[in-house]
């Protein structure tokens, strides 16, 4: 499946040869066809000798309208540069042959049309001498000139032929698992709804999909698709298709926007790219200069940043940051077009490297450079390595969209380290990790000296990684010795230990004579922390020395287990628990009685009948861990 678009200068017949190739006007709008002038973007197909049905877009040459002609050529493979045999090449056949350029449209051919009107043979060559002129060191150098006229029909067959053989030399485009649509149409139809449409990449869409559009931020599904006015139930990659959406409204959606699958594609405000500047243009292109950006069917205001340099000269090349006004979506590789609000003018156009690099990059720093360096290389390792290495902590080596052998390769030289269960991290990334696990952890023991260690979920949360990374980093950070883990599964250094004062010694020694003295009724939480303080008695019920059954009961492990063992053995055989038959059994307090049995209610392990107690659906080993 592919896509041409026409180019060339106001007049020169695009739409009149769109028509004549296959007798769909392209000219949509009424007001089109009054003034007999492309103003947007106009579709039509063509079956080529070959049975591919291959779409056109057909787009404006008025220089008032280029901006409109920036929308429909982004998603094109083959573009029809369109040249007038009376007039010859005109300045908006330089710009549009510019755009193309910069674009890197990857095949092509020049129409020379309207030969019946040129004044002679002679003529012709002459035209088309300066055409090849004109298109020397661009995309369309070495493409071939066909002279045709729409109106009489000359040389239409060759136009086709030359097309096919154009399009036969194309790669398929890149199936990269996940669709994405650049909108370029949004309207109704009476009794369906939103329809959008576009140059359909990245994978196919299918009828009955949940879709999400961005940057609007809006989800629907696809009610129906078509191409070429052909319903289907599947559309595949490379195709011009119409999307029939259902729960979303027009007033939700414009040009530009982006539809993909749910979760798959997220807007962005900073691009890293590589920019060239036209050597037409006016005036060189300043650090912070405002421009206006195009990219697919979307359009936004955004500054430059230029990172290598104090200014980008005519027919220069830098590395940029691009700061958008409102988000758009875009993906690495990318073509992006610059153009000057006022004067109104093309002045170049580059490759997307980032869409997501998470900070503004300093100036004229090697480490900067390098880095973009990197990305342009399309080296797909080192390109992984280095978002790798920006990683906070481990992510799963199947996202890093490398083969098998990659992977290992990139191991093997210690530039990342793998767990063996499909996790990865970059040296960097793991030594950054490490020496913050130990910052907080040893934080937290300067806090908290007699506490054993801390909570996971708390480390997790200080290292700011999702529960799934966490315990990935956890294994690591425990094997190479960074961290240890304590009786209870609390955290710490393995360097730690909990240290008491001569007065924490004998205060604990008391409490416990004390819980040995009167281990049914021994001392209450509020008790324990007046003799030995908050952090000393926090650190034995951490360590499971002590066990608190609620707000106000402590009991030891081995109490617990007694009282455990009694209720269990009653309620197993089928008698019932009270509060009295608790308290005379073990000479304990009504207080503690009630306590136990209300923590037995809350874990569904007994159910109320009055003031009796039967089984119930709960577990007993949840009771440990109060």
């Amino acid at each position: 499946m592919h896509v041409i678009g026409t180019a060339g200068h106001v007049d020169h017949g695009k739409s009149t040869l769109t028509y004549a190739l296959t007798q769909i006007n392209p000219d949509r709008l009424e007001e089109e066809r009054r003034r007999e002038m492309t103003i947007d973007l106009g579709f039509a197909w063509l079956d080529l000798p070959t049975g591919e049905r291959v779409g056109i877009v057909d787009v404006p040459g008025h220089r008032d309208f280029i901006e409109n002609m920036l929308a429909g050529v982004g998603g094109i493979d083959a573009a029809i540069l369109v040249i007038a045999a009376d007039e010859g090449v005109m300045p908006q056949t330089r710009e549009h042959l510019a755009i193309l350029d910069l674009l890197g449209i990857p095949a092509g051919l020049i129409a020379l049309t309207k030969i019946d009107l040129a004044p002679d043979t002679d003529w012709l060559e002459l035209v088309q001498l300066d055409i090849l002129d004109v298109v020397q060191g661009t995309v369309l150098e070495g493409r071939p000139i066909v002279p045709v006229s729409a109106r009489t029909g000359a040389g239409l067959d060759d136009l086709v032929a030359a097309l096919t053989a154009a399009l036969d030399d194309l790669p398929p485009r890149p199936d990269t698992g996940s669709p994405r649509l650049p909108i370029d149409r949004v309207f109704t139809i009476s009794g369906f709804g939103v329809v959008v449409t576009g140059t359909l990449l990245g994978g196919g869409l299918s009828v009955g999909q949940e879709v999400e559009i961005q940057p609007a931020g809006v989800r629907a599904r696809v009610r129906g698709l078509q191409s070429h006015e052909q319903t289907l139930d599947h559309v595949e990659r490379g195709q011009r298709v119409a999307v029939n959406l259902r729960g979303v409204e027009k007033s939700d959606l414009a040009r530009g926007d982006v539809l993909g699958l749910p979760g798959a594609w997220r807007p962005t405000t900073l691009l890293d790219a590589r920019l060239r500047i036209l050597p037409e243009a006016h005036r060189p292109l300043e650090h912070d200069d405002a421009v206006k950006v195009f990219l697919g069917a979307a359009e936004a205001m955004g500054h430059i940043r230029v990172l290598d340099r104090e200014q980008i000269l005519p027919g220069e090349e830098s590395w940029v940051q691009i700061r958008l006004e409102r988000p758009i979506v875009a993906a690495p590789g990318d073509r992006t077009i610059l153009r000057r609000a006022s004067p109104a003018e093309t002045i170049g156009g580059g490759v997307i490297l980032d869409t997501a690099p998470g900070r503004r990059w300093k100036r004229a720093r090697p480490e900067v450079i390098a880095r973009f360096e990197t990305l342009a290389s399309g080296d797909p390792l080192a390109i992984a390595l280095l978002k790798l290495a920006t990683e906070r902590g481990p992510v799963r080596a199947d996202a890093l969209d490398l083969a098998p052998e990659l992977i290992a390769q990139a191991a093997q030289r210690g530039d990342l380290r793998l767990d063996g269960r499909g996790w990865a991290i970059h040296r960097e990334s793991w030594g950054r990790l490490a020496d913050k696990a130990r910052r907080v952890l040893a934080r937290f023991h300067a806090e908290e000296p007699l506490r054993l260690g801390m909570a996971p979920e708390a480390l997790r949360s200080r290292l700011r990684l999702e529960p799934d990374a966490f315990a990935a980093a956890l294994g690591w950070l425990v094997r190479e010795g960074v961290i240890a883990l304590a009786d209870g599964g609390a955290i710490r250094l393995p360097e730690h230990n909990v240290r008491l004062s001569q007065a924490q010694e004998e205060a604990l020694a008391r409490l416990w004579r004390t819980f040995g003295e009167q281990p049914h009724t021994p001392p209450t939480v509020a008790q324990a922390r007046e003799w030995v303080g908050d952090a000393v008695l926090s650190g034995l019920i951490e360590r499971g020395e002590l066990v608190r059954i609620s707000s106000e009961v402590l009991l030891t492990p081995a109490v617990l287990s007694e009282w455990i063992a009694f209720a269990r053995e009653r309620l197993e055989s089928g008698e019932t628990l009270n509060v009295g038959l608790l308290r005379d059994h073990f000479g304990t307090t009504r207080r503690y009685a009630v306590d136990f049995l209300e923590r037995l209610d809350a874990l569904a392990i007994t159910r109320r009948r009055g003031d009796e107690r039967v089984r119930g659906p709960g577990d007993w080993s949840r009771l440990g861990r109060a």
